[in-house]
């Protein structure tokens, strides 16, 4: 074996990431918290500008999706390429830049949203100068990964890299297009386009960020970590070939169902709706190619929470990823538009998938990097699976009740034509669900709490020495 500082690989950066993500995922989740209970209860908007609903919002999108996803996103990625590829990661200190540029952007972003400095763009709420920070920072992120695939060991390059390599270019792409802006101040820009076509850039970047970065970068961590916590090979390579490019080629096309019944022209709002049903082949393909994964291997379950952490996540993914193309019919649409439906659906994906194989994708690589045989209990692992998935029941449960109570409500009419129910008397009736949607968020974030932990003790008990002992490249 050559020595470590030529062949060990680079655990450094992924603990740092690894431990960031339960940081973030406990800054990200509190808030959401917090948001839901104004909603139920409007003194915790603290009669403060910077504590409103309006700019803490923004503040826990950004924080649940590209501090806590992202940052899980960036872990993995650089632990299962340097694995799959039998390579250190490349680039040297841009490897480290990744790590302190993309914390920069999360702090900045902490900063600048309560205070109420955005573009006011869905998931793009960060103004010029973070906007070219995270250009930096994810520039280099591709070097580092792509070089890392140019210099891989391996003849062949792992699908679960196919996934990451795809959701780390079209992630670029969405970000600088959807971004062109004319800066007026530091802190004040306009965007380049305007009017329905402004909407439609929008969501262009808007559903392909839940595509790019909330669907195909998770699936390249499915890809890796179901079959190697199952210790089963993944049910069809063949399969996984077909989905990514299945997968790539439909999402692009499906923002225009977010502009349903606006002025976007009724052409574009079809051919969304109807990509978006045609989406549903590739979504369920991959779904069932990771269940299949566990052929001979679900007598697992009953002992391994880490295991049931991922499955659970791929049968969130199955359901939201069929509840989204039936949202995106315009009938079924017309009733879901704007209620708390939507939420439920989000927050289907958000937490029962994202957060689920996030989670479960932690559990199993942090005890090697630290250089542990596992993590410090497997009860808090078995604990923190039951609160994360009890928690995203009741969550998206009381939103779907919620949305349609407010669809049926909204469109009902007396005999002449008027409203049957003011707006005021549907917000009523909804209060029952905001208030078991705080408690379901309650406890999906106390499960987080336990990670923390779990996390904390492993790192713990970890000895320096090992970490370049396990970090040897066979």
């Amino acid at each position: 074996m050559s020595t470590a500082s030529s062949t060990a690989y680079n655990y450094k950066v992924v603990r740092q990431f690894a431990i960031m993500t339960v940081v973030w995922g406990i800054v990200g989740m509190g808030l959401g918290v917090l948001i839901a209970a104004q909603l139920a209860w409007p003194d915790f908007n603290f009669n403060l500008p910077w504590t409103s609903f309006g700019r803490l919002r923004p503040l826990h999108t950004n924080a649940v999706i590209f501090a806590f996803g992202g940052c899980a996103l960036f872990a993995t990625s650089y632990y299962a390429v340097q694995r799959t590829c039998q390579a250190r990661l490349f680039g040297g200190p841009l490897v480290a830049f990744t790590f302190w540029g993309w914390q920069l952007v999360i702090v900045l972003a902490a900063i600048s949203l309560p205070l109420g400095w955005t573009s006011s763009k869905e998931y793009a709420e960060l103004e010029w100068p973070i906007d070219i920070l995270i250009t930096i920072v994810w520039v280099s992120y591709a070097i580092v990964f792509f070089g890392t695939v140019a210099t891989r060991k391996t003849k062949h390059i792992y699908v679960g890299n196919w996934f990451f390599g795809a959701f780390i270019l079209t992630v670029a792409l969405l970000h600088v297009v959807n971004n062109l802006e004319i800066p007026v101040t530091l802190t004040k820009s306009y965007s380049l386009y305007s009017g329905a076509t402004d909407a439609m850039i929008q969501w262009w970047y808007g559903h392909n960020a839940v595509g790019f970065f909330l669907t195909a970068g998770f699936l390249g961590m499915m890809y890796y970590f179901v079959p190697k916590q199952a210790e089963r090979p993944v049910y069809s390579y063949r399969l996984s070939i077909v989905h990514f490019w299945a997968l790539i080629t439909l999402y692009i096309w499906a923002g225009p169902h977010h502009l349903h019944y606006t002025a976007l022209p009724d052409w574009a709002q079809s051919l969304g709706m109807v990509m978006s049903l045609v989406l549903l082949a590739p979504s369920w393909g991959g779904m069932i190619n990771g269940m299949m994964t566990l052929s001979g291997a679900w007598h697992k379950l009953r002992d391994d929470p880490i295991l049931r952490f991922l499955v659970v996540s791929l049968a969130f993914y199955g359901m939201s990823t069929f509840e989204g193309p039936m949202m995106a019919i315009k009938t079924v649409n017309a009733l879901s538009h704007y209620t708390d439906w939507t939420i439920g659906h989000v927050h289907a994906g958000a937490l029962g998938w994202v957060a689920m194989v996030s989670i479960g994708s932690l559990y199993h690589l942090i005890p090697k990097i630290f250089g542990r045989e596992q993590m410090y209990s497997l009860g808090l692992i078995n604990s923190h699976f039951w609160l994360a998935t009890i928690g995203t029941v009741l969550y998206i449960a009381s939103m779907w009740v919620n949305g349609i109570t407010q669809g049926l409500m909204w469109r009902a009419i007396n005999e002449d034509g008027t409203l049957t129910y003011s707006f005021v008397e549907a917000l009523e009736a909804s209060h029952a669900g905001f208030v078991v949607r705080v408690i379901g968020g309650a406890i999906f974030l106390s499960g987080m709490f336990l990670m923390a932990w779990n996390t904390w003790r492993t790192a713990r008990a970890s000895k320096p020495a090992e970490y370049d002992a396990i970090a040897q490249i066979a």
